[in-house]
């Protein structure tokens, strides 16, 4: 008998070191089977030979119990079970002093009975529980003790039975578990071992050491891969149960299913370039839209290709989303001046209509930048004026490139320096008309191959001769500030022609004054 208990020890042991792949607590309906050996606890089993406590088991015979049971889950820590079965209650009867045996006894039980278990812990590998129940039990007597001296007892009958104990499942498979229990069970009759003492205290009861196997069905809540999924809604998806990462895209089934409703069976939902766990953790791009940012590019060849930023439409802020820069207008969609002329890629095309891809649109010398903010000449035309002068060579010379009378001095063509004055019969430049000769001076220092005459002219007061004389000086101090101001004397010649050309007749003094002037005139 010892040798059966130590067995079931080490049965139960080296259970307990064997891998699981049972989820404990994932399951809704369970039955099984079990047989336990008994340990009868009456009146004689309190008896030994000596008289005193049994310590031995004198007492013992073979008392069996086999048991089928069906359970239910109530909770993640409870079940409910229905047991119910047959066996022998059987033992060896002694009187106190062993001097008179009684013989054996033997009765026939078959009890029934509701059981609450409870499964406090989540371990893995083995489930732990204890339990407490209540029901009834049939028994027939088979073997009676030779004598009864307190009377007869009942030969068969039901009575009151409640089992208590504790114990552990472990797995051999995913559906298949291996129980072992330690317990007992109280009845509420004195005469399963056919024998009353006089005492009649001892109601008559067994403790029992089982080993049983149950077989699982898994609730569809059952999780063995931990995703997050219940079996139900992989076998519906078509996901692997045994596999947390059905796709192996980095993402728990459970995850792309419930939380970013993303194809737990294809690594890139939105075929975008992307996997899905990218998209999630990385990216931050939308997992079901290929193109998050709608600037039609897919986040993929943004990330990949162009090394744009999916989650917005316009990288380089400047106007043109990523997809029309890439496709269309073939700027830069990470750099807002694409030619760097100063003017943005969307400015260019949308308000200048300049090209986006050259600083110089017009090839005229000037960026687009400088001839749309600072000069305010066309960007589109190399001669914004006409004038036969392009624009670069205009703002390089010092003219007006929006002017086109600057751009060339015509030849034999006087033009009258209004402005200049001089003191009565004086040749002296007075100061007020330095203004109008620093556009002579302009002129000539634009136009270094051209030479000119500075004619001087009078009305006529005075003799021919002396306003000759005077209108000769008046032009030589004109040259002579030219010349002062770096202009070659070669480049200029001075003629004095009197009253000789009168602009208008010298009939008022209006008209005199008129006529009292400097000419500029190009001369090669």
């Amino acid at each position: 008998m010892k040798k059966l208990i130590y067995l079931l020890v080490f049965v139960g042991l080296a259970t307990i070191s064997q891998p699981t792949q049972a989820q404990f607590k994932d399951w809704e309906t369970k039955f099984g089977f079990s047989g336990s050996i008994l340990f009868p606890e009456n009146d004689f089993a309190n008896l030994g030979l000596s008289g005193n406590n049994n310590t031995s088991f004198d007492w013992f015979k073979a008392s069996w119990l086999g048991e089928g049971f069906f359970a239910f889950k109530l909770t993640e820590a409870f079940e409910l079970s229905l047991n119910a079965g047959y066996g022998k209650y059987a033992g060896k009867a002694y009187f106190a002093d062993a001097t008179r045996t009684f013989g054996e006894y033997e009765s026939t039980i078959i009890p029934v009975s509701i059981r609450f278990r409870v499964s406090p812990f989540d371990v893995s590998g083995w489930n732990p529980y204890a339990y407490i129940g209540g029901g009834a039990m049939s028994f027939s007597i088979n073997t009676k003790p030779t004598i009864n001296p307190n009377g007869s007892t009942k030969e068969n009958g039901w009575v009151a039975i409640f089992p208590v104990g504790l114990g552990s499942e472990f797995a051999l498979s995913d559906n298949v578990l291996l129980d072992f229990a330690l317990g007992g069970a109280i009845t509420s009759s004195y005469d399963l071992d056919g024998y009353k003492s006089g005492n009649a205290d001892v109601w008559d009861s067994y403790y029992n050491a089982s080993l049983g196997i149950s077989f699982v069905r898994e609730s569809c809540e059952a999780d063995k891969d931990n995703d997050g999924l219940g079996k139900c809604d992989e076998e519906k998806i078509g996901t692997d149960a045994k596999n947390p990462d059905t796709d192996g895209d980095g993402l728990k089934d459970g995850e792309e299913y419930l939380t970013y409703s993303t194809n737990p069976l294809q690594t890139d939902t939105d075929e975008d370039g992307l996997s899905d766990a990218e998209e999630v953790k990385s990216t931050k791009t939308d997992p079901l839209v290929a193109d998050t940012d709608k600037d039609g590019l897919n986040d993929g060849e943004e990330l990949n290709n162009y090394k744009t930023n999916p989650i917005v439409a316009d990288t380089d802020k400047d106007g043109l989303n990523d997809g029309y820069e890439v496709v269309s207008s073939k700027t830069d969609p990470i750099v807002a001046d694409t030619d760097k002329d100063g003017l943005n890629d969307a400015d260019e095309i949308n308000n200048y209509k300049t090209n986006p891809l050259i600083a110089d649109t017009d090839g005229d010398g000037l960026n687009d930048y400088e001839e749309v903010l600072k000069y305010k000449t066309n960007p589109l035309n190399i001669d914004t004026d006409g004038g036969t002068v392009d624009d670069y060579t205009e703002v390089t010379r010092g003219t007006d490139p929006l002017n086109a009378d600057d751009d060339i001095v015509k030849i034999g063509v006087p033009i009258v320096l209004e402005g200049i004055t001089f003191e009565t019969n004086k040749s002296n430049v007075t100061p007020e008309s330095e203004k109008v000769l620093m556009d002579a001076f302009k002129t000539l220092q634009t136009y270094p191959d051209i030479s000119v005459e500075i004619s001087g002219h009078t009305d006529n007061v005075g003799s021919n001769s002396s306003n000759q004389k005077l209108s000769q000086r008046r032009a030589e101090s004109v040259k002579g500030w030219l010349v002062a101001k770096g202009i070659s004397a070669d480049r200029i010649t001075a003629v004095g022609y009197g009253e000789e050309s009168p602009r208008v007749a010298n009939d008022t003094p209006q008209n005199k004054r008129l006529n009292r002037r400097i000419e500029f005139k190009r001369i090669k």
